[in-house]
């Protein structure tokens, strides 16, 4: 297809072992008769671009440069009568490449180049130069912004002369999803695509489902008990039809492209049959070993055998082998005495079973910062200063000490409880320089459940700012202070213990003046981080990660829930702090996003990949070993390389690794590079 307008046509979709020849073709080479007739648009973008460039200089420059038969300029090009007039033109002037100077391709690429095929333009016969945040957000001078934004322009102009009409590839669907990390993002998602027709496969490290939001006792801002708004979602996954559940297990490998994944998961040894099991929980009551819980935060212990909580799904225990006597030492083994199904299985080993999906939502979670960042705050070492998750533990009914607050150490009531605010969050130096974004509002409700609790408690607040970004937030951080609640605005600089008080060192900076508090209890709203357990799984799947180890999303306000790799989708905490509304939210907009994509019968690729001439190349496979998609291998055979174009990206690190300049890049060849490079110094 030459001029005429791209239809994305049902192209066969690519199979992992028949993409070599599709991979191999060369781009179509253009006439030499003539050159191409480029038509440029330039965006004031309002003030942005105009405050600083001289627009209308840069037209007419714009007019004398080489192929250019029309240049115009617009305040807003990406507005309705702006396309429009790209419309026109490329109708009446006859173009055949158009360059838009406006803001990042990110933006509005796909804006201006759905324009100009809807004139019969071929789609990738369009392209952008940024003088915007190239050029006009970063140049003061405005003689100089408009020689940089020439030079940008010429640029994208050499680019445009050398693009070649291209057809999107199309892939066929698996209309089957997986979804990583059972808390609340987790589940929301799954149910929305279940609910919608399609299989979910759920994937949860834990033994049951649930995530953070199990651990709560109440939420903000409604106070809420967590269990009654979360155990009828973790009721219905458990059961529903559409979903299959993997507790106790991990994505050990994802292979393949979007819409046609291949997930290997590894499942733990449980030591339990699942199927014979009733959940009878006299295991439980019968076993001898106790160790510390991870669930309870410290607060509590459990036995070997154990579940994480009494409404747990699936309802059924799982043997910790660390600490089980007969795993460990070849004795004991009560649980498979007093089994009245013989569900005990000593002799579990971990499994791997393989699942075929079309799009993932990675719902990976939170932590909270590691206690030994926060060594100034005595928690660690001082045990009556504990974190925010092993506070919602003793408020909670289902807690260790069935909602009753009391103090680790000696198990007595708290008469005075500091709760400390910005633990490690805001902290440059020695924590995460992020707000947590929660923090302020969970310490107000804890807050709140301590004077419930305690009627004659004393509950201090140490803050720096209290954040209160939510429907219904503000209203209530004022009912903490209407019930008693102390602010004091001030950093806490050290927490230690003296004799059975736990003493504050902080500063009130509205006083001006350092304060000494006493405490019986002392409360961090630590620094949410990524999951360490997520951080590791972006890494095996070569996700994009950002400098604190949360995913990273294709775009911040165009595209949230994406990521820059096709098919994956993100929901919850593992893309950055949230609340719990915000959560669901962003899981079933994840969902909407796959559902969108099952709807579709085939998905299409965009076809700027690599490419390699066969002629020239020697198989070296410097091009495998630097493709981060996985998308080249070379054909032991033929001895030449191959491109999968379904999952390359069109990142080009393997043409700039192929010594033989074999490899290249489709739109973006080596030609267009060198006389883009000639224009730059001219």
């Amino acid at each position: 297809m030459a001029e005429g307008k791209s239809r994305r046509p049902e192209v066969a979709g690519p199979e992992p072992a028949g993409t070599q020849s599709a991979s191999t073709d060369k781009p179509a080479i253009s006439p030499v008769s003539r050159r191409p007739r480029v038509g440029v648009f330039v965006c004031h973008c309002g003030i942005n671009i105009a405050g600083v460039v001289r627009v209308p200089e840069l037209v007419e420059r714009a007019k004398t440069m080489p192929g250019v038969v029309v240049a115009r300029d617009y305040q807003y090009c990406c507005s309705d009568p702006g396309q429009q007039i790209i419309r026109d033109s490329i109708k009446a002037d006859k173009l055949d490449r158009v360059v838009v100077a406006c803001c990042s391709p990110t933006l509005h690429e796909a804006t201006f180049r759905k324009a100009g095929e809807e004139a019969g333009l071929n789609y990738y016969r369009t392209e952008i130069a940024n003088i915007r945040e190239q050029c006009a957000w970063v140049t003061k001078d405005r003689d100089e912004a408009t020689d940089k934004a020439e030079d940008i322009t010429r640029l994208a102009i050499a680019r445009a002369t050398h693009d070649e009409s291209l057809e999107p590839v199309g892939v066929t669907v698996n209309k089957r999803a997986l979804v990583v990390g059972a808390g609340i993002a987790g589940i929301q998602a799954a149910l929305d695509i279940a609910n919608a027709g399609y299989e979910v496969v759920l994937v949860e490290k834990q033994p049951s489902i649930g995530g953070h939001m199990a651990q709560l006792s109440e939420t903000f801002p409604t106070l809420d008990c967590s269990q009654c708004i979360l155990t009828p979602r973790t009721v219905e996954t458990g059961r529903h039809s559409r979903i299959k559940l993997h507790t106790y297990s991990e994505v050990a490998e994802v292979s393949g492209y979007i819409g046609n994944f291949k997930v290997r998961i590894r499942q733990k040894p449980r030591y339990v049959d699942f199927d014979a099991c009733t959940g009878c929980g006299l295991c439980m009551e019968k076993c001898p070993a106790r160790v510390e819980a991870d669930f309870e935060r410290g607060m509590g212990k459990r036995r070997a055998i154990y579940r994480l909580l009494p409404q747990a799904v699936p309802n059924r225990p799982v043997i910790d082998a660390e600490a089980c006597i007969y795993l460990q030492k070849g004795k004991c083994g009560v649980c498979a005495k007093v089994c009245p199904t013989q569900a005990i299985r000593y002799d579990d080993t971990e499994k791997f079973v393989e699942e075929e999906v079309g799009a993932i939502v990675l719902a990976t979670g939170y932590e909270l910062l590691d206690h030994e960042k926060m060594s100034a705050y005595g928690i660690g070492r001082v045990p009556d200063v504990i974190d925010g998750l092993a506070f919602e533990r003793l408020l909670s009914a289902s807690g260790p000490t069935q909602g009753e607050v009391k103090r680790p150490s000696d198990g007595r009531v708290p008469k005075k409880v500091v709760f400390v605010q910005c633990a490690g969050s805001r902290d440059r130096e020695h924590g995460m320089p992020y707000c947590s974004k929660i923090c302020c509002m969970y310490t107000a409700k804890q807050a709140i459940l301590y004077k419930h609790r305690v009627h004659d408690g004393e509950a201090t607040i140490c803050y720096i700012d209290v954040r209160t970004p939510g429907k219904g937030f503000e209203e209530f951080y004022q009912r903490a202070t209407d019930e008693g609640t102390t602010y004091l605005r001030g950093k806490v600089s050290k927490i230690f213990r003296q004799g059975d008080k736990v003493m504050v060192w902080a500063s009130d900076t509205l006083a001006g003046r350092k304060v000494e508090l006493e405490a019986d209890l002392v409360v961090l709203a630590s620094a949410v981080v990524a999951s360490p357990d997520g951080v590791e799984l972006a890494k095996r799947l070569k996700m994009q990660l950002d400098g604190h180890g949360f995913l990273t999303e294709a775009h911040p306000k165009l595209r949230p829930v994406e990521t820059l790799t096709g098919g994956f989708f993100l929901a919850g905490c593992g893309q950055g702090p949230k609340d719990i509304p915000d959560t669901v939210a962003q899981a079933s907009a994840a969902a909407a996003k796959v559902l969108a994509m099952f709807g579709q019968d085939k998905i299409f690729h965009a076809p700027t990949t690599a490419w390699v001439d066969e002629d020239i190349c020697v198989g070296c496979g410097n091009c495998e070993l630097t493709c981060a998609y996985g998308a080249v291998k070379v054909d032991l055979q033929r001895g030449v390389a191959a491109v999968n174009v379904a999952l390359c990206e069109g990142c080009g690190a393997c043409s700039v690794a192929c010594p033989s300049g074999a490899m290249s890049h489709r739109n973006f060849s080596k030609k267009s590079i060198y006389e883009m490079t000639e224009e730059a110094v001219r």
